[in-house]
């Protein structure tokens, strides 16, 4: 009799290349390089008065962000970033809510609904990739926000819960998962979970230098240089990390 396949997600074993400082008051919420550039999109909860929903690019000489677009955080929760097509796509959490901007001059073009939570998103250059904490990642026509496609997030668990910050790297997409410090590798042809980098070592690092430091929330791909950052909200560093991708 056959044994059963073994559907566990392998362990992506990873090494840290060097690391930057990352501002302490950045609530991290999307994390991704786009002409060289790292940009980090943020939001604002009440239990960190100095945080804020905006977005810009990162100095990774201080860590600060140099603003380019900031939201009203009494009325919106900043969440996923990503560009496409010479504009830069920004979802909200609960409010149910995208904004649409120039990726040159960062002005609003537009503004776009969707149902549910916003909370990450990324693209695979023709398509818009977003989560909202369920199990399924929902692909939408950026003209339109119309879903186009559900992929269904599984392990050998079922279902995968809670995921969250996305980046789209050699065809599969890479995903935080929300109060874990697992970045999940998922095929997007199948949805299944094909490997999994356990961030715990690093988590408990800055946790050391940072006591407030919460969960990895943050990747990002520099195709070009070949080089993935990694960051949590709140966390004092941000991580170049390899692996085989």
């Amino acid at each position: 009799m056959a044994k059963p396949e073994d559907n566990t997600p392998a362990n992506i074993v990873y090494k840290v290349v060097t690391t930057f400082p990352h501002d302490t008051s950045a609530y991290t919420e999307g994390l991704l390089v786009y002409h060289g550039m790292l940009y980090e999109s943020t939001g604002h909860t009440n239990y960190y008065p100095s945080s804020r929903s905006l977005f810009g690019i990162v100095n990774l000489s201080s860590g600060r962000i140099d603003k380019k677009v900031e939201i009203d955080k009494n009325k919106y929760f900043g969440e996923g970033i990503a560009f496409l097509n010479g504009k830069v796509y920004q979802i909200t959490n609960t409010t149910h809510i995208g904004f649409v901007y120039d990726a040159k001059t960062y002005e609003k073009l537009d503004s776009f609904k969707y149902d549910g939570d916003g909370w990450g998103l990324t693209t695979n250059g023709s398509c818009l990739l977003m989560s909202n904490g369920s199990s399924i990642i929902y692909y939408r026509e950026p003209l339109t926000s119309k879903i186009v496609k559900r992929l269904g997030v599984t392990d050998n668990n079922g279902p995968v819960q809670n995921i969250n910050e996305l980046e789209q790297i050699n065809g599969f997409i890479y995903a935080n998962q929300w109060q874990t410090d697992y970045i999940l590798k998922i095929d997007t042809s199948s949805g299944k979970v094909v490997g999994r980098l356990d961030l715990t070592p690093l988590k408990a690092e800055v946790k050391i230098k940072y006591p407030f430091a919460e969960e990895t929330n943050g990747i990002a791909y520099d195709a070009i240089a070949n080089k993935i950052f990694v960051t949590g909200k709140l966390w004092p560093t941000i991580y170049e990390i390899q692996f085989n991708h």
